[in-house]
């Protein structure tokens, strides 16, 4: 596994060159080189490569967990999102893919009328992991899950 992170390489390696190496092209190196990208680390408010949000995988023909993703945000893409400087966040494919499915689980819930107590029942039920340093799904954590 390669490991990028926030001023690794050169002195005057700068973010965007970090994601070249990593095979990235597009939106997220075009935000890089206009400084809207300020460290090569994963944005998701809950990451969960085991080495930290700098440990990325090189982008490659076959799919890694690890690998640098443009996660739609705050607009999913499901919902009309595009990919957009001013509505995409820099990702680990894993971690944006369970944000992804998390809010797909929660919204239907809601949608259900159920309270965020009665989720985080069920989430705990159906043993959905929760957030890094817990083992149980809360009514907070199902909010902060659904709207972050």
């Amino acid at each position: 596994m390669a490991k990028a992170a926030a001023g690794a390489g050169s002195a005057d390696s700068s973010v965007a060159d970090q994601l070249r190496e990593l095979g990235v092209k597009g939106v997220l190196v075009q935000m890089a080189e206009r400084g809207q990208l300020l460290a090569l680390r994963c944005e998701m408010p809950q990451c969960y490569h085991h080495k930290g949000r700098g440990a990325f995988d090189p982008v490659t023909t076959a799919r890694t967990k690890w690998a640098p993703s443009r996660d739609h945000y705050p607009i999913l893409k499901s919902a009309g999102g595009k990919l957009a400087p001013e509505n995409v966040r820099l990702s680990h494919t894993e971690c944006n893919q369970r944000d992804y499915t998390r809010r797909k689980q929660i919204g239907a819930l809601l949608a259900k009328g159920k309270s965020l107590a009665e989720i985080a029942e069920t989430l705990n039920r159906r043993n959905v992991l929760p957030a890094h340093g817990t083992n149980r799904w809360t009514a907070a954590m199902v909010r902060k899950a659904y709207v972050s």
